[in-house]
């Protein structure tokens, strides 16, 4: 069996597992969440508005002489004060707008250098590469070969790969064609329209109108005609190109369909094809101290390009200089949410007793559990048993393993240390406790 046809088959025992699964379990009793809302009678009198008349001043009385008597007798006296005090009080006005001109260019040049490093650390295109904590997020695909590729890639040989089986299995490889060789959205609507097409020949192979498709035909030349895969899965269900009255058509014979196909079974791999998958590679190093310095990251972390990084941190830079108040609580999480949001990776860093790092790349949601089997198996000794401490949460526990890294908030980058259960601390820093062939990583960076 080819490896296409083992994907489509392992697809359709996962889809009858999860099937079973949800047949199997009660789904409870349903609420309505469109029950109208009761609305609350309005005050008396809130339907209409007071009406104002415009404001008019009072009329003043004339000053009398005694009054005007004591404000020549003030005026006099703020003339006789010596210059002495005007003078002081004129030089500390001077030197606190001086204090707050100073202030406030030293916060410019400290959020100029702020700017700056963030950049820094999200574009690595600009700088020395051997400044990087790592060179890149790279992937494995068991299903081509077990080569470790950064995506961009691996998509290029998913492509090639899956061209060189459209001559045996066309019609199967070319559900998968559409799906891994264009955008998502384009490739959504071309499946539907072949779903229909097909369909429709299913449940009427005789109507005339079912049998053919002109290629001029609005629906179909935006949604099907220029889709990789397309065109291959419609030949591989029976059609082939025709002139009829001088315009181009797709005739459907039952006899030009594929040997070993048919089109229920070409409709249900269109509904179960999905995108190849690729398994992110932890990219293990082992660091020296000096080593774990470096935490610049590759833009490959980022879900924005560098430029739109660069852009949105400046902007929220001259939000902050032209609005300096306090923030609630609720501010400061939606920041921090925003923020977090940018990466898709985060490097893992584990420190042993010993000096000595791991490092290991993960995709934000990966869970603790998965931090724990990674640094599992990179002891010489499996069945430690050891404890994870996160210096930003704390100790790690069993009531954190099913949480992400998102949740823990151990992005872009995080530092863990290792303590072997069991074991003396003074003890600890003279063990090795990784295996040997990974002692051979370390090496300069």
């Amino acid at each position: 069996m080819s490896k296409i046809k083992k994907f489509f088959s392992r697809k359709k025992e996962e889809a009858a597992a999860f099937k079973l699964k949800l047949t199997g379990s009660g789904m409870g009793e349903g609420h309505k969440l469109n029950a109208p809302k009761q609305e609350h009678a309005a005050p008396s009198g809130s339907g209409s508005r007071k009406k104002y008349e415009a404001y008019v001043p009072p009329n003043r009385n004339e000053i009398s002489q005694e009054a005007r008597k004591a404000a020549n007798a003030a005026l006099a006296r703020i003339d006789k004060k010596t210059s002495r005090d005007f003078n002081t009080s004129l030089s500390a006005v001077k030197a606190q707008a001086k204090r707050e001109l100073e202030a406030e260019r030293r916060q410019k040049e400290e959020q100029q250098a702020s700017a700056e490093a963030s950049a820094s650390n999200t574009s690595a295109s600009g700088g020395d590469n051997r400044n990087l904590a790592c060179e890149g997020v790279f992937f494995r695909c068991p299903m081509i070969s077990e080569e470790v590729l950064p995506k961009a890639v691996w998509k290029a040989k998913i492509k090639e790969f899956l061209y060189q089986q459209l001559e045996g299995d066309r019609g199967l490889t070319a559900c998968l064609i559409i799906h891994n060789c264009n955008v998502k959205e384009k490739a959504d609507e071309c499946i539907a329209t072949l779903i229909r097409y097909l369909e429709n020949l299913i449940n009427s192979p005789t109507e005339e109108k079912f049998c053919k498709i002109r290629m001029s035909n609005r629906i179909f030349s935006e949604k099907v005609r220029h889709v990789e895969g397309a065109l291959d899965v419609l030949q591989a269900a029976g059609f082939s190109e025709v002139e009829i009255d001088g315009e181009p058509y797709l005739l459907w014979t039952r006899e030009q369909t594929e040997e070993d196909l048919d089109l229920p079974t070409l409709v249900e791999a269109l509904k179960n094809s999905e995108t190849i998958p690729l398994e992110l590679d932890r990219n293990i190093k082992v660091l020296l101290p000096s080593q774990a310095r470096r935490v610049v990251l590759p833009d490959e972390f980022y879900r924005l390009s560098p430029e739109e990084i660069k852009k949105e941190q400046q902007l929220r830079s001259d939000a902050i200089a032209q609005a300096q108040m306090l923030r609630t609580k609720a501010m400061r999480d939606r920041e921090e949410q925003r923020n977090l949001r940018m990466y898709r990776y985060a490097l893992v860093r584990v420190k042993f007793p010993n000096g000595l790092f791991i490092q290991g790349t993960f995709n934000v949601y990966e869970k603790i559990a998965d931090v724990f089997e990674f640094v599992q198996s990179c002891l010489a000794d499996e069945s430690l048993d050891f404890s994870l401490v996160a210096t930003s949460e704390g100790k790690l526990g069993e009531e954190d393993l099913e949480k992400t890294l998102y949740d823990c908030k151990l992005i872009p980058n995080s530092l863990l240390l290792f303590s072997a259960n069991g074991v003396a601390s003074a003890a600890q820093a003279d063990l090795n406790y990784l295996k040997e062939e990974l002692l051979m990583l370390v090496q300069a960076m």
